[in-house]
């Protein structure tokens, strides 16, 4: 376990075995993906109170889930960054985090549309939605924050420390309407628990949950692959590599 932990600590492992996964995490994502919205948009059957409305779940929900996760990541990775001084940990935060931005605005966004035939407004000053704007607003400042800085070691430790401040934000998005009574629904299914949805509906929302992930892994590899170039450019392994390139 160990030995994996340090190896992950490489940038040149990382930059090989994330070649060698990228090609199953784009194509496992698409198909996951493109099976769960043309059968939940096209062949779900309506729901009984909000009609075809609610469709615009299947883009929601997985946005909605991947922001949160993408934050939790980054606070592990800024754990890591601020323990053992791991660069890629840094590597990783700065390249996902305007993936997390862009996933908190399409939540955000598609929440809106679904709002609107739902309470009757664009947007309401509920808990969980505001939660989620002040995410998209840690995102932003996150990503402010290391372009500040110029120094790369500096930059590393502020932004880590700026991303475990925010993680507090993540069980008020998720508890929100447990503990205060907003407008937005329960969660729609959870894992510990059987889904109240029916199986034509909650299967297709789980696959395109799935791939959705999936892309996100593919983006984050190749978001860390330039990341790692940028920054190792000057080491004999990325001379090589980008001689073999040309050649």
């Amino acid at each position: 376990m160990w030995q994996f932990f340090h190896k992950l600590g490489s940038p040149k492992w990382f930059f090989g075995i994330a070649t060698r996964f990228m090609p199953w995490l784009l194509a496992g994502g698409l198909l996951l993906l493109a099976a769960g919205l043309i059968w939940g948009l096209a062949f779900a059957p309506k729901d009984y109170l909000q009609g075809n409305s609610y469709r615009i779940i299947f883009i929601h929900v997985p946005s909605a889930f991947l922001a949160q996760s993408i934050y939790i990541s980054m606070a592990v990775a800024a754990v890591v960054t601020l323990v053992w001084r791991m660069k890629l940990a840094d590597v990783f935060v700065k390249a996902i985090a305007p993936v997390g931005l862009l996933f908190t605005f399409l939540a955000l966004f598609t929440g809106a549309i679904w709002g609107k035939p739902t309470w009757g407004t664009w947007w309401v000053w509920d808990a969980r939605l505001t939660a989620m704007l002040i995410l998209l607003f840690l995102y932003g400042g996150v990503i402010a924050l290391d372009r500040a800085i110029n120094d790369e070691k500096s930059a590393a430790r502020a932004v880590a420390v700026l991303v475990l401040v925010g993680v507090v934000n993540i069980p008020i998005i998720k508890y929100s309407v447990d503990w205060w009574n907003t407008l937005h629904q329960p969660a729609t299914f959870k894992l510990t628990e059987k889904p109240t949805m029916p199986m034509e509906m909650w299967l297709p929302l789980l696959l395109s949950v799935l791939g959705l992930y999936l892309l996100f892994g593919w983006l984050a590899c190749i978001r860390m692959k330039t990341e790692i170039l940028v920054r190792e450019q000057r080491t004999r392994w990325v001379r090589e590599l980008v001689l073999a390139g040309r050649k």
